[in-house]
């Protein structure tokens, strides 16, 4: 079988398996499960076999005019060069770890069969993005993603969290797509194909006539898709649906999506040197941005939502200096490392009944609770962090070093200025990172309370997937030396300067961060201890001053209020300790917490930009509607009516009425003949 023919069954097999598991979900549940994960475990096996034929060498192209459209002709195309096999492989990969996961973690949802075939189709959908050469079939797979996660994010959609999660979802993206499809049609009217390749031989050939407004077109769309200032303030609110979903979401599809296409045609990008400014200061806010506010977040789910937002930022910042194989390298590197940080949160949140690390931080022993989860998290983090020789270490310092290249006038693609934004922003995210990886792993897993309750082992389906996945988030960094000829020849291996720099501030961010959290944990500590004294009317020595933070109840309480998964997924609520958190994020922001931990009020600022005008035009619209058009509406109703019941009143059926009513009519008549016959007499 050809390479060209296994690449169309990669795609293929999760979308039958998705049809047929919501064909046979009510007939036959018993066939659910293997359809949910047998063909997408193919699809990932067909996906390496593709990347091992292609091996890194030349791009494989294959056509076929899908249909006549008299001008600009779209073609079923495949396009498998040394970055869409390996993004392949890695959609495969956490897709079938994702089905995996989801035979246990939603073992008892009554809606699993549906959530499992919109999974499938998920994949499909990405899948036919990596793989596609023609930009209209790729958009295909594009706007089915979104559909999939309009669903899937609103999967417990009886609550209202789960309800505005999805359509804010789904609107934001859709805000970004409408300048991304008219940015579509313009690159393909300058090209005059909608072909991958015959768009970058026009761009080579300098046959762009308008590089820039493309360019800032496509940025919009690819904003709302991967989540980067201004449009990413739907993803963490996306936390409101199943652990599984985030998992795939955040790690190998939808933000993804949009990373992956910029890379794809990064030479378009390239084209305008201002669109590469914009893309750096879009990745260096939103890399910076992201990191403060994961550092203020409580609930578990939220702080990976905000770090997936930060590393997107770190792969728009490659790009941005005109490197994507640095670029798609993190991609990959950070695809493994965060499926395993969301399904190892699921297995916490399903172990310790909540998703509130306030909570969690008053609980003891959750560690030894959960072993397996404790160590592969620790890799996980060990690895978002950036710490050698985790992977997250070696793709996070491709980055750097791209930059530092850039920044110092030896890229062609990119300006100086966009390096230097670049380099600055990482470094100092590097040190962000580290301190929320840190508070989330300290809090977590070194909490002082009451003992975390034990509901025995997980489900092997679940710890399974996590040391699956664990093994790329270790060692995934040492294959950049293999893997280079599938990222255009490019070293990706780590500068001095750079590692000094990274590690360094990595390092500053984890020491800190520990020793606010002892200093934190001593004062909880003190607050708890003088409580019972205070209330005797007998202070404790030390405790005059209202201990800070907020209790953990109330941590707990909020935090379960945005998140519908709690009550679905848990053994139980434990009770949870009224003292103080010991949250070292507080601490370390200081007055900046309580913006950081809103989202620095974007959506505040949105709801009074957008949200109210657009609503208040609805009013008033509806308001002319009913009151204006309505009205004339029923006027052009009731004059007829009136007319016709004047009409009725002379319709008595006596024939002496109607002769009086001729005879007086004939009388008006010749009186105003008359009287017209004298003026004109006269005139």
């Amino acid at each position: 079988m050809s390479t060209p023919t296994l690449a169309v069954l990669v795609p293929l097999l999760p979308f039958l398996g998705a049809l047929a598991g919501l064909l046979l979900g009510r007939t036959a549940p018993g066939f659910v499960k293997p359809l949910a994960v047998l063909p997408t475990l193919g699809a990932a096996v067909l996906a390496v076999l593709v990347a091992l034929r292609q091996g890194g060498g030349k791009a494989i192209d294959t056509a076929t005019e899908l249909t006549p459209t008299g001008s600009v002709p779209i073609e079923l195309s495949l396009h498998l060069d040394g970055f869409a096999v390996m993004v392949a492989v890695l959609v495969g990969v956490v897709a079938t770890c994702v089905q995996v996961y989801s035979t246990a973690y939603l073992r008892e949802d009554p809606r699993y069969p549906s959530y499992a075939a919109l999974v499938s189709l998920f994949t499909s959908a990405m899948l036919l993005v990596v793989y596609s050469g023609d930009l209209m079939v790729l958009l295909v797979g594009w706007e089915i993603m979104g559909i999939c996660s309009y669903f899937l994010v609103g999967h417990y959609w009886e609550t209202e969290a789960a309800r505005s999660a999805s359509l804010k979802a789904f609107l934001v993206t859709k805000l970004g797509d409408v300048p991304f499809l008219i940015g579509l049609f313009a690159l393909a009217a300058d090209a005059g194909s909608f072909r991958i390749t015959k768009i970058l031989g026009t761009v080579t050939a300098g046959g762009l006539e308008h590089p820039t407004l493309i360019a800032l077109l496509l940025l919009a769309g690819v904003a709302g898709k991967s989540a980067q200032f201004p449009l990413h303030t739907w993803l963490p609110d996306a936390m409101a649906g199943p652990t599984p979903v985030s998992a795939l979401i955040h790690a190998a599809t939808m933000v993804a999506a949009g990373v992956y296409f910029v890379a794809r045609l990064l030479p378009v990008f390239a084209a305008s040197r201002a669109a590469m400014v914009v893309l750096a200061v879009m990745a260096a806010v939103t890399m910076i941005g992201s990191a403060l506010a994961a550092l203020a977040q409580d609930d578990i789910k939220r702080v990976l939502a905000y770090s997936t937002i930060g590393q997107l930022g770190y792969m728009t910042g490659a790009l941005a200096v005109g490197d994507r194989a640095a670029a798609v390298f993190h991609l990959l590197s950070h695809g493994a490392f965060k499926a395993l940080l969301f399904l190892g949160a699921g297995v916490i949140i399903h172990a310790a009944g909540t998703n509130s690390l306030a909570a969690m931080s008053r609980m003891d022993g959750l560690a030894k609770r959960i072993p397996d989860v404790f160590w592969t998290m620790t890799i996980a983090l060990l690895a978002l962090a950036a710490f050698p020789p985790f992977a997250g270490f070696f793709s996070k310092e491709a980055v750097l070093v791209a930059a530092e290249h850039t920044a110092g006038g030896h890229s062609e693609l990119a300006p100086s200025a966009a390096g230097w934004l670049v380099l600055v922003a990482g470094v100092l995210t590097a040190l962000l990172t580290a301190a929320y990886a840190t508070r989330l792993w300290l809090m977590a897993f070194r909490g002082r309370g009451a003992a975390a309750p034990d509901h025995g082992k997980e489900p092997v389906a679940m710890t399974g997937v996590l040391w699956l996945l664990a093994v790329p988030s270790i060692g995934f960094g040492l294959l950049a030396g293999p893997l280079s000829d599938f990222f255009d020849g490019r070293e990706l291996t780590p500068s001095l300067t750079t590692s000094v720099l990274g590690t360094g501030a990595a390092v500053v961010g984890a020491v800190l961060t520990y020793a606010l959290w002892q200093r934190a944990e001593a004062k909880a500590t003190l607050a708890t201890a003088g409580a019972p004294a205070a209330s005797a009317g007998a202070p404790a020595a030390g405790t005059h001053a209202a201990p800070t933070g907020v209790p953990a109840s109330v941590a707990a309480a909020e935090s379960a209020a945005e998140s519908p998964e709690v009550g679905r997924v848990t053994h139980d609520h434990p009770a949870v300790s009224t003292a103080p958190a010991a949250d070292p994020g507080r601490a370390l922001l200081g007055p900046l917490h309580r913006h950081a931990a809103v989202g620095f009020h974007l959506d505040a600022v949105y709801d009074r930009l957008f949200v109210r005008p657009v609503r208040a035009a609805a009013s008033l619209v509806r308001f002319l509607d009913r009151e204006v058009v309505d009205t004339y509406v029923r006027g052009a109703g009731l004059g007829p009516r009136l007319l016709g019941g004047l009409v009725r009143r002379a319709q008595t059926g006596n024939v002496q009425s109607y002769l009086s009513a001729l005879l007086a009519g004939a009388v008006v008549l010749a009186i105003a003949t008359a009287v017209l016959a004298n003026v004109n007499a006269g005139s």
